[in-house]
């Protein structure tokens, strides 16, 4: 595959993460991320579009705001790099299974709009302990009316529906806790997760999430950085388990069922 055009896919999900990290400030303080100029959060001062290059203007920048020299979050940089790295896996893994026709480009187009708003919800819900309803409502809205024009089939209802069940699991866990484990918003973020993998790859995703999530808690815990009782985000890791299944999950399912069959 051409280098040339994964720096073209790459540049373009750097182009889309200013757009994500807009989004994320945004979003936590009510405004519209649609209209309105992009401005510094500490001196409000309107930033010029030399300020708003990915990753470059931070660098050029040291890292602070060209006109009160307070810091820029680390957030905007890793948000942009790990927007191009997705993209440009998300390009490698569409052009590798199916020919870019209008279907596949379609299918390249729903992957992209699907992997933002999974980085939305894994950024915020780990800055403000929330998973924001105003990305997860339109993101499963988007699943279903792409799963219907995209895979509609009997088979496709199916697979859809036992995608769906797992979220029940951790449903049942937020009423058994009675949300001190875990919240609603992770119960909805597992619907649109499921209908974005399908079955089987929702299982890989929630025992990837689950398992991510009890060693990072451990490694917290021994470093005290946090308590048996302190509250630990679960989106991050729900994303981060969406994302392994969505690159890895069928070849690890294969080979666990090829090691017991």
């Amino acid at each position: 595959m051409s280098i040339f055009l994964n720096f073209i896919i790459f540049v373009f999900g750097l182009t889309i993460s200013s757009f994500l990290n807009c989004v994320i400030y945004r979003l936590e303080k009510n405004e519209s991320f649609l209209w309105g100029r992009s401005y510094c959060p500490h001196c409000k001062h309107i930033l010029s579009w030399w300020d708003l290059i990915p990753v470059f203007s931070f660098l050029v920048l040291g890292g602070k705001c060209r006109y009160c020299h307070q810091k820029i979050s680390y957030q905007y940089p890793l948000v942009e790099m790990t927007t191009g790295f997705l993209f440009v896996l998300i390009f490698q893994l569409t052009v590798s299974n199916q020919q870019l026709t209008i279907s596949g480009l379609a299918n390249l187009l729903y992957l992209f709009i699907a992997s933002c708003l999974l980085l939305i919800i894994f950024v915020y819900d780990l800055k403000y302990y929330l998973i924001p309803d105003k990305v997860v409502y339109p993101g499963i809205v988007i699943a279903i009316i792409y799963q219907i024009l995209a895979n509609w089939s009997l088979f496709s209802i199916v697979n859809l529906g036992l995608a769906i069940l797992p979220a029940f699991i951790l449903l049942a866990i937020i009423l058994f806790s009675h949300g001190a484990w875990m919240g609603l918003g992770d119960f909805k973020l597992a619907i649109l997760m499921g209908l974005f993998l399908g079955w089987p790859n929702i299982l890989f995703a929630l025992f990837s999430a689950f398992f991510l999530g009890a060693i990072i808690g451990a490694v917290l815990i021994i470093l005290k950085k946090k308590g048996l009782k302190s509250e630990i985000p679960f989106g991050p890791f729900l994303v981060t388990g969406t994302f392994l299944a969505l690159f890895w999950g069928e070849k690890v399912i294969n080979w666990y069922l090829g090691f017991l069959f």
